[in-house]
């Protein structure tokens, strides 16, 4: 796993403007641990890396390296239906609206080409 599960993961704690210690607390885990994890000195347990995924809104297969981020238009509907199902909840009913009609609006501009 190593340093790219570290690099990944501070990336997105930095967009999303989250520290190590609130993603520290919000797992129940100590500072020290989530440092680690980043630093690549110690490897979470899959329902760990399940939950950073979660908090930050990727996938695991994105923080292990498996998937990228960096390519949003080659998502796959697999991919796309994972971040939907662990985002939903989170979500208003507005957004979900807009989710879904982005999704149709470029569903139809890819019919057309």
């Amino acid at each position: 796993m190593g340093k790219d599960f570290g690099n990944r993961v501070s990336l997105l704690l930095e967009q999303q403007g989250i520290s190590q210690r609130e993603m520290a607390e919000i797992l129940g885990i100590t500072e020290a641990t989530m440092s680690r994890y980043i630093k690549g000195e110690r490897e979470p347990k899959p329902e760990t890396i399940a939950n950073i995924a979660t908090i930050l809104k990727t996938t695991s297969d994105y923080l292990l390296g498996i998937e990228d981020n960096s390519e949003p238009e080659k998502m796959g509907y697999p991919r796309i239906k994972r971040l939907i199902a662990r985002n939903a909840d989170g979500m208003t009913e507005d957004e979900k609206k807009a989710l879904i009609s982005d999704i149709l609006d470029h569903i139809g501009n890819k019919e057309e080409m």
